[in-house]
């Protein structure tokens, strides 16, 4: 079990997600802040929003849906006054909060602010904020799902989140991807995130059936049982739902936090039964080792389902294929292939499809696609739209060429972690982290594959 050093008496939740919206309709008495009526006016109080707002790093995973929240203010804002305003608050994002867990959401319509919002990403190429547009077929339309995967193209952002299946999991206010790729109520959050390591769960077990039948549902119960005892100290002891501004003003509920339960190494965990059993085939490349591993994600989202949990928003925790450690030697992130063993694209994604429906606050995978891709963007685009299509929660990606490079979720800029490493340091505080997943986790080393000459006629994708 890892406890992801949140230490055993929290004084705020993990991960807050204010509900902007009411600070833009209402301003805020306690921050003195008054209605605002401009676009000028809207971004301030953004800006000043978001330095009230905690989180594990210190800085908000969660600046908004930033569409949503800022079209009502555009009626009589030219295009290029939109984009010049737009440019200044992304660059203020950037500098004044370098962190790339800082997330902002938009879509799923297809709007001005939304696309301006992809232009200035697609230029400025920045680590902060990490973008995610929610696509929805029925609304979004193609042509801003193309814009999307040529910002990938351009600068591995954004992430595409599956709107309707993401939607289906939330009650209103509904929900925002946050962090890496967080799936998380709105006007709530995650009061706490703690994991359990399969492969060590694995090495533990006998066989197969010890596995899932007894080692499983004890670490289960056991990370399950570490999460309840940090949830009841936040809501009963810490103090901090009691007479903070943020709930009092109605940017969040206390009701609407939830507790994520984070899973990794899957593929060492899955590799090593597989050994005992005397099975060579491989997590990812191998039918009966690929089938194993859905049978676990399954096992698990029965196991945390019956952990009943109070505090906790609907009663349990979520389950969460979660993203890794800087620090995670010898183990893939969540439910992901290990780097440098990735198959085609088609396959990485047929391989990891039937995981994705049991992790309902977040699953990801990231498929690296060499630089020739940028002569055929069609190629990403029917990739994104294909795997969206089948059911995977969230489409990412990097393109080897590019400086600005996904991590687990987070992003780093290659040139950054060059500097850093000459011990010249770094502005951006993720720049650290970066440099020792390099190191430790090999995330350089992960196999970027030619998607236009490996699409398999007949696939779906």
């Amino acid at each position: 079990i890892c406890d992801m050093y949140e230490g055993h008496a929290p004084y705020k939740p993990r991960y807050v997600l204010p509900d902007y919206e009411v600070v833009l309709r209402n301003g805020s008495a306690h921050l003195e802040l008054p209605k605002p009526e401009t676009l000028d006016e809207a971004i301030n109080t953004l800006q000043i929003a978001y330095h009230h707002v905690p989180s594990v790093t210190g800085m908000p995973v969660f600046i908004g849906h930033l569409d949503a929240l800022l079209l009502p203010f555009c009626d009589g804002v030219s295009d290029d006054e939109l984009y010049r305003k737009i440019k200044l608050f992304w660059r203020y994002i950037d500098r004044v909060l370098p962190d790339a867990f800082l997330h902002a959401d938009i879509g799923p319509t297809d709007n001005r602010v939304a696309r301006t919002i992809l232009r200035v990403d697609a230029e400025l190429k920045q680590v902060a904020p990490n973008l995610t547009f929610l696509y929805d077929p029925e609304v979004s339309g193609e042509d801003i799902l193309r814009l999307c995967t040529d910002n990938i193209i351009a600068c591995s952002k954004p992430h595409i989140a599956n709107h309707p299946i993401h939607r289906e999991v939330f009650d209103e206010p509904g929900y925002a991807i946050v962090s890496c790729y967080n799936a998380l109520p709105l006007r709530g959050g995650a009061a706490s995130l703690a994991r359990v390591n399969l492969k060590k769960v694995a090495e533990a077990s006998a066989s197969e059936a010890d596995f899932l039948d007894v080692q499983l549902p004890r670490y289960v119960n056991l990370n399950a049982r570490l999460m309840r005892a940090r949830v009841d100290y936040l809501f009963r002891q810490s103090g901090f739902f009691d007479g903070n501004f943020l709930v009092e003003e109605g940017w969040i509920d206390r009701d609407r936090f939830t507790a994520m339960f984070g899973i990794f190494a899957m593929a060492e965990a899955v590799n090593h039964l597989q050994d005992i059993a005397g099975r060579a085939g491989r997590y990812g490349h191998d039918a009966e080792a690929n089938a194993l591993g859905h049978r676990i994600s399954a096992r698990l989202a029965e196991l945390v389902d019956r952990e009943p949990m109070e505090h906790v928003w609907r009663g349990i925790a979520m389950l969460h294929a979660q993203a890794g450690l800087s620090s995670d030697a010898d183990t893939t992130p969540g439910v992901r292939i290990p780097y440098g063993s990735e198959p085609d694209p088609v396959s990485h994604v047929q391989a990891l499809l039937p995981h994705h429906r049991h992790y309902i606050s977040g699953v990801s995978e990231i498929l690296t696609l060499d630089e020739t891709v940028r002569a055929n963007p069609e190629a990403v685009f029917q990739l994104a739209k294909g795997a969206l299509q089948l059911g995977f929660r969230e489409f990412t990606a990097n393109v080897t060429g590019n400086d600005l490079v996904r991590v687990t979720g987070f992003m780093i800029r290659l040139s950054d972690v060059k500097l850093y490493n000459a011990a010249k340091g770094s502005r951006v505080n993720t720049t650290a982290l970066g440099a020792e997943a390099a190191e430790t986790v090999h995330i350089l080393d992960r196999k970027p594959r030619v998607v236009g000459l490996e699409l398999m006629a007949g696939s779906g994708v």
